[in-house]
């Protein structure tokens, strides 16, 4: 059984945790930008695969006492590093230091190294860069000392979840894959009801949406970290993966996207296509006050401009008030969520809000208003 931390953006701790009791996971501990939990390999297989809201899965198998350079590398050479190294494997060590004796991270990274090294009895490549990240064939250690406790922790996933690899093409201000996720996940969106994005941008919404309502997994066309750990078992993951295959599209929903910048309606259909989703989005380049949603109830889930990063220099009163008017007209009585950097802007629609969810997007502090289009 492994010590598990699933990452995610602060603010959608709650949101993560829910999808990760779906997966059948319980007694989970959610913390300031994750969630820790107890799961077997096959969990890490899973959680991976599925997870749509979280950033990586680390496994923390190592905790201990170090106020001593020495006694962190004697400690750290204890640990089961055969487990997920082996000859010759690429590797990156990350640290970070709060409130310790031992509080210069390049000197934590090199005893670290050290230590795996005694342990493993051969050298290791190891790519010290404080900044990098795991990717394919790269396995990623995070050091974290804070108050002389030491918690040193394995990456299972590679490089963040939510590059998923179908977004090449972004617009100028794109919202993360994961962060799209938690606001469908928090909007409530009944996967069998129709859905419209008017302010669509390169398609993360609309296409997140599709790959939730067709059950395809986030992580199914990607590598991940544990693929090259001693133990992964090729024929579990195949068999799991194998699962997922076989998908209905007989009951899919309506899923409108629509921009009036045709570049990014271009950007969408493409990021769409290696979605898999294309065929079962219906995308347009056309304004909101040209939307023509279906008759039946369902959801607007939207990230519009902020007039932070993009249309700086404009004033959104009237884009709000202008998407007011057009969504009372042809979607009454459908839900409505805007994520928006200022929630005075989507008073100007005239429907009543309330936050259901606040995290931070590119660095702007941004709140996903809920709504009931009346």
């Amino acid at each position: 059984m492994y010590e598990l931390f699933a990452v995610v953006a602060p603010g959608i701790e709650k949101i993560a945790a829910r999808e990760i009791n779906a997966l059948g996971i319980t007694n989970l501990q959610i913390e300031n930008g994750g969630i820790s939990f107890q799961g077997e390999l096959k969990e890490i297989y899973r959680l991976n695969l599925n997870l749509r809201t979280v950033s990586r899965i680390l496994v923390r198998f190592g905790t201990f006492h170090a106020s001593a350079f020495s006694e962190l590398e004697k400690k750290a050479s204890r640990l089961p590093w055969e487990l997920f190294l082996i000859p010759g494997q690429s590797l990156t060590v990350r640290a970070t230091c709060h409130k310790s004796r031992l509080y210069h991270s390049d000197g934590v990274i090199e005893r670290v190294v050290s230590a795996i090294e005694d342990h493993l009895g051969f050298k290791i490549s190891n790519n010290n860069t404080q900044n990098a990240e795991s990717s394919d064939g790269q396995q990623m250690v995070l050091v974290r000392l804070f108050n002389d406790n030491c918690t040193i922790s394995m990456d299972t996933s590679g490089e963040l979840l939510h590059r998923r690899g179908y977004r090449l093409a972004t617009t100028k201000a794109p919202l993360r894959e994961t962060l799209a996720a938690a606001i469908i996940l928090a909007s409530d969106w009944e996967f069998d009801k129709p859905l419209l994005d008017p302010f669509c941008g390169s398609g993360t919404i609309p296409i997140e949406s599709a790959q939730m309502a067709m059950g395809i997994p986030a992580g199914i066309n990607r590598r991940f970290s544990f693929m090259s750990w001693p133990g992964f078992d090729e024929r579990s993951w195949l068999l799991l993966v194998e699962n997922h295959k076989i998908i209905s599209t007989s009951k899919l929903p309506i899923i409108l996207a629509s921009d009036r910048d045709a570049g990014a309606i271009e950007m969408a259909r493409a990021n769409a296509e290696r979605a898999g989703v294309l065929d079962f989005i219906q995308f347009e380049c056309k304004a909101i006050s040209a939307i023509t949603p279906p008759r039946a109830p369902g959801w607007v889930i939207t990230n519009p401009p902020y007039g932070i990063r993009v249309n700086s220099n404009k004033d959104l009163r009237n884009l709000y008030a202008q998407a007011g008017k057009v969504l009372k007209a042809q979607c009454k009585e459908w839900k409505a969520s805007f994520l928006v950097s200022d929630p005075m802007l989507v008073s100007q629609t005239g429907f009543k809000h309330e936050p259901i969810l606040k995290f931070k997007n590119g660095g702007i502090q941004v709140t996903l208003e809920s709504c009931l289009i009346t």
